[in-house]
């Protein structure tokens, strides 16, 4: 004989099957003191102007081993940076963790801050980088013209695939 479930076991059950939204990262890092270089930080304060659920953002001038805690915590990272070689106003690729050793500590390359978040905690977040055109880089703040057309259609792009993920609008 089958009995009904009470409500609330019902909806207990019903959240346990159910897929959770992913925790979503992004992370802006540049100069914002060196024009065009501010791109990053530029499209993190857009996105985190969304104020959806699972999502946060960092802007900071530069990649940190410490970043890897805040990437632990999280199922998707979005790093965004500055390019001055593409021909596209925006370009994403998917990322891989790899180890990187440089002889800069101001360099620190997204996929061996993967590599660093999977070897200490364990976690292997799916991650991409948007690479968004800038054309200047001499020391003024402010984004050129350009540059800024730019970074409307990256944060644009960024916003419509966080939203599918998210499943928000």
């Amino acid at each position: 004989m089958n009995t009904p479930m009470p409500a609330t076991a019902s909806k207990i059950a019903a959240s346990a099957i159910a897929p959770q939204a992913p925790r979503i990262l992004v992370i802006g890092y540049g100069n914002p003191g060196r024009q065009d270089d501010g791109l990053g930080p530029a499209a993190a304060n857009a996105i985190e102007g969304l104020d959806w659920p699972n999502l946060s953002t960092i802007d900071n001038y530069q990649l940190a081993i410490e970043d890897a805690i805040d990437i632990a915590g999280h199922d998707v990272i979005w790093f965004v940076d500055a390019s001055c070689v593409s021909g596209m106003p925006c370009a994403i690729r998917r990322l891989s963790p790899a180890f990187d050793i440089s002889f800069t500590s101001h360099l620190l390359k997204p996929e061996t801050l993967l590599a660093i978040t999977a070897q200490q905690f364990g976690m292997s977040p799916k991650a991409y980088l948007v690479s968004i055109r800038g054309y200047d880089f001499d020391f003024y703040e402010g984004l050129s013209g350009r540059a800024a057309g730019n970074l409307a259609i990256a944060v644009a792009v960024l916003r419509r695939r966080i939203g599918h993920l998210l499943k928000v609008s």
